[in-house]
C-alpha cells in the first residue's frame, strides 16, 4: 500500500500535472555494468503506462501520428510505456545513486545489488520531478540518511517554490548541497547541463579511462517517440522550445560519438546507444540500440 501511495503521489508531480497513468509495479532488479574501472548498476523502480491521447506525447502532432510511429516500431498504438529506473555508481569510497524513482521497488533493487540505503554517500538528482525524487523520503524521514543530496542550484530553487513539496523539502534540506552547471561531483562523475526540461535539468557523465557513460535524465522519455520524433513536444518539458533544441542536439552528438547512455525511462535496464536515421520525409530521426 505504501508503494502504491508513493506512486500515486509522485505521478501527480510529473511536471506538476495530474495525469491519467497506470502503475504496473515491476519485479525488483539490479543489472551490473563496468565503465572502465567504475562499477554501475541499473536499478528498477516502477513503470508508467500513459494513454496515447494527445495530452503527453506529440502535443504538436496528433494521437494518430503518434500511433503511426508506435505501429512502425511494433508497439501498442493506444499507450506509451515508460520505465522508471535509477543508476548506482561505485566510485572508490563513494556510492552514488542517481535519482530515486517514485519509491517503488528501488529499495529492493538496491539490496539486490548488495547495498543498503545507509551505504549511499551521494544522491544526485537530475531534476526534481516526482518520478526522480519520490524515493528521497520514506515514512516522512530521509530514505538515505547518510547521503548528501545534490542537485542544480536552479532546480533546488524550483523545488522549494512548489507548495505541495514543502514536507519533502523540509525533510531533505539538511542534506542538500547544490551545484552549478558542469560541476565535478567526483573525479569520475560530473554534471552536464541539458536545458529545457526543468530550470536546472542535468545529466551526469561517468568516465573511467577511455570509457564514458552519460545518464541523460529526462532529455528523452520514450525510446520510440522521443527518438523517432525529437522535435515533437512532450507535456513534461518546462520550456518546450528549448527542450526540443536541446534534445535534438544531444541525440545528434550521442549518435555521432556512439556514447553509451543510461536513459531512466527507456525499457529496463536502459543502457545502450542512439543511432541516427531518417524519417519518411527525410528529417532527422534516431533509434534505440540496447546494449547486449
Amino acid at each position: 500500500m505504501k508503494r502504491l501511495i508513493a506512486f500515486l503521489t509522485a505521478s501527480t508531480l510529473l511536471a506538476g500535472s495530474a495525469l491519467a497513468q497506470t502503475a504496473a509495479p515491476p519485479a525488483a532488479d539490479a543489472t551490473p555494468y563496468k565503465i572502465g574501472d567504475i562499477e554501475v548498476y541499473s536499478l528498477r523502480d516502477m513503470q508508467f503506462v500513459i494513454p496515447n491521447d494527445g495530452k503527453v506525447f506529440g502535443l504538436d502532432a496528433s494521437p494518430q501520428a503518434v500511433a503511426e510511429v508506435l505501429k512502425a516500431n511494433n508497439a501498442p498504438t493506444d499507450s506509451i510505456t515508460l520505465s522508471v529506473d535509477a543508476l548506482l555508481v561505485k566510485d572508490g569510497a563513494r556510492l552514488i545513486l542517481i535519482d530515486t524513482g517514485v519509491g517503488g521497488v528501488l529499495g529492493d533493487s538496491l539490496r539486490m545489488s548488495g547495498h543498503a540505503a545507509a551505504d549511499i554517500t551521494d544522491v544526485l538528482i537530475t531534476h526534481p520531478h516526482g518520478d526522480h525524487i519520490g524515493g528521497l523520503v520514506r515514512d516522512g524521514k530521509p530514505a538515505f540518511p547518510k547521503a548528501k543530496i545534490r542537485m542544480a542550484e536552479a532546480d533546488w530553487a524550483f523545488l522549494k517554490k512548489q507548495a505541495d513539496q514543502a514536507a519533502l523539502v523540509a525533510a531533505i534540506t539538511p542534506q542538500v548541497e547544490t551545484f552549478a552547471p558542469g560541476a565535478a561531483i567526483t573525479a569520475h562523475v560530473k554534471a552536464v547541463a541539458i536545458k529545457g526540461h526543468t530550470p536546472g535539468h542535468s545529466g551526469f557523465e561517468i568516465t573511467s579511462g577511455k570509457e564514458r557513460l552519460l545518464d541523460i535524465g529526462d532529455a528523452a522519455h520514450s525510446s520510440i517517440i522521443s527518438l523517432a520524433k525529437p522535435d515533437w513536444s512532450i507535456q513534461f518539458d518546462t520550456d518546450k522550445v528549448e527542450a526540443k533544441h536541446s534534445r535534438h542536439a544531444l541525440l545528434s552528438e550521442l549518435a555521432t560519438s556512439n556514447t553509451l547512455i543510461f536513459a531512466p525511462h527507456f525499457p529496463y535496464p536502459g543502457i545502450g546507444h542512439v543511432a541516427a536515421t531518417k524519417d519518411k520525409n527525410g528529417g532527422d530521426s534516431f533509434v534505440w540500440v540496447p546494449l547486449k
